[in-house]
């Protein structure tokens, strides 16, 4: 039976959030359907999903979760090595609405529920109602019978912050800063909140992400911890790129700062696509009160960072750019005792994310 924790932190009772790079147990995922998001029905979105989950499934156990209306449709999508789940959702970001698996030395399992508001509430969120998307967390804890720790006086969603294993955590004032999260809260407040939950001893702070309009600017995009000590950070010397002054000023910050343990980071540039990815005026998107519209000419935040390590494979964004070999090249240098399997997901970001932002991982206990 899992239980709500109350009266207590992570920190308080020795549990950790254990970085990307440590291991796995299993990896979570949302199948996608809402077509004011997904263009066609989300079927192209559908297929993507289902070959991110066939290649994570070939080094790590992959559960999904599924609505009523197309359990059947994604169950006869996936192999049967892959576990579905029926789950009531409001759209598919699990990194987002899922919760942060937390362990112990002594081998024991917990986790974060965090509040979810939809990345901003009323203020600009992106959709309304946001009410199944905050029970997520907890039907997952329900499912793996694991204790957790909710934060109904703290918004925050995974893809806003990384954390190292060791005591640091990496992630952007555009984000938790946003007026849309805990405006209440001053940025001290938010740091002590980070470290009590995620057993963290230090917060470094990016300026700005790259997605400003849609999650405020999640960290996940631009960088994040590959072993301790080391980073790796999006990176362009095109002045015409859209991401030109967040990845230069990203860069510039954390090749000047130290982790929790003193160390100063190493940086790892992870190469852009050199073209841009837009919503195109032919996709069916439906328009619906409470979502905001997606429109011709949109800018979509296609970002080789926003990959996936999962125990021996690291899962990598492709679009068809001139630049996804360089991509995977860079992924080799930094990875190079693990698999590298690139992925075509045009269609996640499409809907506004990527791989790390439609998985979320469950460590070893």
């Amino acid at each position: 039976m899992a239980k709500r924790i109350k009266g207590s932190t992570p920190k308080q009772d020795g549990f950790r959030m254990p970085a990307e790079f440590e291991a796995q147990e299993k990896v979570w995922m949302i199948w996608p359907e809402r077509p004011d998001n997904w263009r066609d029905g989300g079927k192209p979105a559908q297929d993507a999903f289902a070959e991110v989950a066939k290649v994570i499934s070939k080094f790590t156990p992959m559960n999904v979760l599924v609505s009523q209306q197309q359990f059947q449709n994604c169950r006869q999508l996936l192999p049967p090595e892959i576990t579905v789940y029926e789950m009531s959702n409001n759209d598919s970001w699990v990194r987002d609405s899922g919760p942060a698996f937390l362990t112990n030395d002594k081998g024991e399992l917990r986790a974060v529920d965090w509040k979810f508001n939809a990345w901003g509430g009323l203020v600009d969120g992106l959709y309304f109602p946001w009410d199944q998307d905050d029970l997520v967390a907890q039907k997952i804890c329900e499912i793996e019978k694991v204790d957790s720790y909710r934060t109904d006086d703290f918004v925050l969603e995974g893809g806003s912050i990384h954390v190292d294993g060791e005591g640091t955590v990496l992630t952007t004032e555009m984000c938790l800063l946003s007026e849309g999260r805990n405006p209440e809260l001053s940025k001290e407040e938010i740091e002590q909140k980070l470290c009590d939950y995620l057993n963290c001893e230090k917060v470094l702070w990016l300026t700005d992400g790259i997605d400003p309009d849609e999650t405020n600017g999640h960290v996940d995009d631009v960088a994040c911890f590959v072993r301790p000590g080391e980073v790796a950070c999006i990176y362009t010397d095109d002045k015409l790129s859209p991401f030109y002054d967040a990845a230069q000023d990203a860069y510039k910050r954390l090749s000047e700062m130290t982790d929790a343990k003193g160390r100063k980071l190493k940086v790892h540039k992870v190469c852009c696509p050199e073209k841009e990815v837009m919503i195109k005026g032919e996709f069916k998107i439906d328009l619906v009160e409470g979502t905001i519209p997606r429109e011709d000419g949109d800018t979509c935040i296609a970002s080789y960072l926003n990959f996936l390590i999962t125990n021996d494979g690291i899962i990598v964004p492709q679009y068809g750019d001139v630049n996804d070999e360089l991509a995977l090249t860079q992924m080799e240098e930094i990875f190079p005792d693990k698999e590298i399997v690139g992925v075509n997901t045009v269609e996640v970001v499409y809907g506004g994310g990527n791989i790390h932002c439609i998985t979320q991982q469950q460590p070893k206990r």
